[in-house]
């Protein structure tokens, strides 16, 4: 794929009710998707999981969740920047009723999967928080569907905030191919916002000849994809605080998220 397809300009993507939809035939792989579907005051959707498992997580507002005879309800949050929300576990092959009685923007992160998990609620106080980093390179993890972190089949999910003027998903790692103990092979996407209307910068760089090569100039609800290449860094804006959300699957037999960092770039206190 050329940086043209790999970088995701908002409205891109859209398709139906979402404003974005990104699945593997979109995205020329076999294993990652995403949507973020906005409803309306009232509004409501059906959603059918087919071979997938799915994670539908608030990124503003809330809404409530009929999957397998179970009503789940999510408090959701006012914005992405405003803290963690919790979120539900959709199983494959489910009918899902979304429906928001003030409306709201959520994400569906989502995976092609073998086994049906039990559709269940994950609680914001519940959800794993790191601090990464230091100095420039601080940046606050949220490991809602890390590997080690929430129990999916294959789906491995987290949100990342960047201040305004630091720098993440740094130093430049990758994870394109499967090698034991050290590195699996996982697709990745990247969903932005930006908060104040400001912009960002993704960058993805070649670890094989005819690579990912990608340099995007990054606003609110546009996508970076990443089938292989060293990725970082994601760079905010000052004044203008960088949240990403990180989708991941791959083929591999255990659900794990190993990585191996460029060995031109020191790691040490920003990692």
């Amino acid at each position: 794929m050329t940086d043209q397809q790999l970088y995701v300009p908002r409205g891109g993507a859209a398709r139906g009710p979402y404003a974005v939809d990104i699945d593997p035939g979109r995205a020329g792989w076999a294993h990652c998707s995403l949507r973020v579907l906005d409803l309306e005051p009232g509004g409501s959707h059906l959603f059918a999981s087919g071979y997938g498992e799915w994670i539908l997580l608030p990124l503003t507002g809330g809404c409530t969740v009929q999957v397998d005879g179970e009503i789940i309800e999510l408090l959701g949050r006012d914005s992405v920047f405003s803290g963690v929300t919790d979120f539900a576990y959709l199983p494959r092959d489910a009918h899902t009723q979304i429906a928001s009685g003030a409306g709201g923007r959520f994400a569906l992160a989502g995976a092609k999967c073998e086994r049906r998990l039990p559709a269940r609620y994950g609680p914001a106080p519940e959800v794993p928080v790191e601090a990464r980093g230091s100095g420039n390179c601080a940046r606050e993890v949220r490991n809602f569907a890390a590997a080690d972190a929430f129990a999916c089949d294959r789906l491995i999910a987290v949100e990342v905030i960047t201040p305004g003027g630091n720098w993440s998903s740094y130093p430049p790692h990758k994870h394109d191919e499967h090698v034991p103990g050290e590195e699996a092979e996982l697709e990745e996407i990247y969903y932005f916002e930006i908060e104040g209307g400001g912009l960002g910068y993704q960058r993805v760089s070649p670890s094989r000849p005819g690579g990912a090569d990608v340099l995007a100039e990054v606003r609110s609800g546009d996508a970076v994809l990443v089938p292989d290449g060293w990725h970082g860094p994601s760079v905010a804006q000052p004044g203008h605080p960088m949240y990403y959300l990180n989708v991941m699957a791959g083929p591999g037999e255990k659900r794990e998220w190993k990585i191996r960092f460029h060995p031109g770039h020191r790691t040490e206190g920003y990692r």
